[in-house]
Formats: structure tokens, C-alpha cells, sequence
């Protein structure tokens, strides 16, 4: 090679380098509406750009290779297909929205293979506790705090008496005594009002396909 085409090497080298650098400063609401627009080298970069922090949240929650590859896919066809709907409406919120289909699609996958957690019907037991998680890191945080946020909306649809049990106990941790003593009744129907929240709190859950995994 002579001096000429080397030093043109070079030249092409530096000038992709740059282009690199400068797609690394593109925010994803940018990206997002490029691709939207025809530009596929901006899913190209958004997929890139999020690659290792979505399949180790796949893969933490599935211990498994293969089915996080098989996961991380179609979390981004379905990121492909509302995109070529034009249904993204997130506001530049893209990696928590890429989350939540990946996580939904967790649930698919343990649903479909019977590996759903289960849980203890407990009276006193905290629907919130088992979603906590003291090592989150920031992309399964965004996941946990998804959960808790659906799980305030669903418990609306409670009835009015058990969702009265059901905030005090959870969300204002008091005992059954105090409960009772703040509601009229007494303690023991105070513990049936619970009982029945919990049972048709559970059919909420499954209603909106909504998995308390750690």
C-alpha cells in the first residue's frame, strides 16, 4: 500500500471514529423518531446502545442463555412493530419501555412453562415485600418500581371495605388491633375483610398478568 492510500486510511478511520463518537451523544427520544422516519441505523444504535444492560436483566431473571437471546429478540420485534405503527408514545422514556415489554415477555415465558413463583395467603401477608430487593440495580428497579405502581392501580378495584384493610395493613403498616379500632368492627372481621382482599386481589393479579417475582 503507498503513502497516499495509507494516509487515506487513516483519514477514513478517524472520520468513522467520529461519526461513532457522535451517534454515542444522540439521545434514544432522537434515535427513536429517526427510525420512525426510515433511518434503520438508529434502531441499529439504540439495540447496540442497550444491548448488555437488557439481556443481563433477562438473563437474571431466567438463568438462562439461550431463552435471554430468545427473549432479548422478540422484546425488539415488538419494539420494531409498534414502532412501524407509530404507537410509541412514551415521551423519550425508551429503555424503561423496552424493559417493561422484556418483562412482560418473562412472564409469558414462565407462564407458558409453569414455573410461575408462588406465594403464601397469609392475612398479614405484603404483596410488596415480595417484589423487594435490596441488590436492584437500576434497570430492574425501573421493573419493581413498574409493579409496585400497578399493583396501587389494581387494588382500586377492590371492594371499599377491603381496600380500606388492605391500605392500613399495607400501606400504613398497622396491626389488626389498630385497624379495628379505626374502621368499628372488630378484629376478627377486620382479618376476614383481608383474607377476601387477598383472594380477589390474586384474581386482579391474573387478570392483568402481573407476576411478583424477585
Amino acid at each position: 500500500m503507498c503513502f497516499s492510500s495509507s494516509i487515506r486510511v487513516v483519514i477514513l478511520l478517524l472520520s468513522l471514529k467520529k461519526v461513532i463518537s457522535m451517534e454515542l451523544l444522540i439521545e434514544d427520544s432522537v434515535l427513536v423518531k429517526k427510525y420512525m422516519q426510515g433511518n434503520e441505523r438508529s434502531l441499529e444504535i439504540l439495540i447496540n446502545r442497550h444491548n448488555k444492560r437488557l439481556s443481563s436483566f433477562i438473563y437474571s431473571k431466567v438463568q438462562d442463555r439461550e431463552v435471554t437471546e430468545d427473549i432479548f429478540q422478540d422484546t425488539f420485534i415488538k419494539v420494531i412493530k409498534t414502532l412501524k405503527k407509530g404507537n410509541y408514545n412514551e415521551e423519550g422514556k425508551f429503555l424503561p419501555w423496552v424493559m417493561r415489554i422484556s418483562h412482560n415477555l418473562i412472564i409469558d415465558y414462565y407462564r407458558k412453562s409453569q414455573r410461575l413463583p408462588k406465594f403464601e395467603g397469609k392475612s398479614d401477608f405484603n404483596f410488596f415485600a415480595v417484589i423487594s430487593d435490596d441488590k436492584l440495580d437500576v434497570e430492574r428497579q425501573l421493573i419493581k418500581d413498574q409493579i409496585d405502581s400497578d399493583l396501587r392501580v389494581i387494588i382500586k378495584e377492590l371492594p371499599v371495605e377491603q381496600l380500606e384493610v388492605l391500605e392500613m395493613r399495607i400501606f400504613q403498616d398497622m396491626s389488626f388491633k389498630e385497624i379495628s379500632e379505626n374502621t368499628g368492627v372488630s378484629i376478627n372481621t377486620a382479618l376476614g375483610r383481608m383474607r377476601y382482599a387477598l383472594i380477589n386481589l390474586r384474581k386482579l393479579i391474573d387478570k392483568y398478568n402481573i407476576v411478583l417475582t424477585n
